[in-house]
């Protein structure tokens, strides 16, 4: 049991677990002030994901999958990749917060949190696996 746990607690995971908190502190950081100045939470929720992919791009890349490749390729391949999966991972946590907020009547800050527990989980599968895997 105790070694699942260390293998699961790698340096890597744990990494992204922090970069994972970083980069919803930066989505809450964007979404609270846009909802603050009256804009729509699911137009909000667009603005913060912005800011918070682009974080995540950058720490994912070098701290978190040491990808240390800017040839142009594998650059723009990651970048392709990362806002595809993101993109995938944001209308899901959009259509959760539509439904459960507008259909449901829950408030968006919980549903909000509730839906950043899938998003990063799904967005590290998709990060581990395919964008910034390692060639062997």
């Amino acid at each position: 049991m105790i070694e699942k746990i260390r293998k699961l607690l790698n340096p890597e995971t744990v990494s992204y677990l922090v970069f994972g908190v970083l980069t919803t502190v930066v989505n809450y950081a964007v979404y609270y002030p846009c909802r603050y100045i009256g804009i729509p939470y699911w137009i909000a929720n667009v603005i913060a994901w912005i800011f918070a992919v682009a974080f995540a791009f950058v720490t994912n890349k070098l701290i978190v999958f040491k990808s240390k490749s800017f040839d142009s390729k594998v650059l723009i391949k990651e970048i392709v990749l990362f806002a595809g999966a993101r993109i995938f991972s944001l209308v899901c946590e959009t259509g959760f917060l539509v439904f459960t907020v507008e259909a449901l009547h829950f408030s968006d800050g919980i549903m909000k949190l509730i839906a950043a527990v899938f998003v990063v989980v799904i967005n590290y599968v998709f990060s581990k696996l395919f964008i910034f895997k390692k060639e062997k």
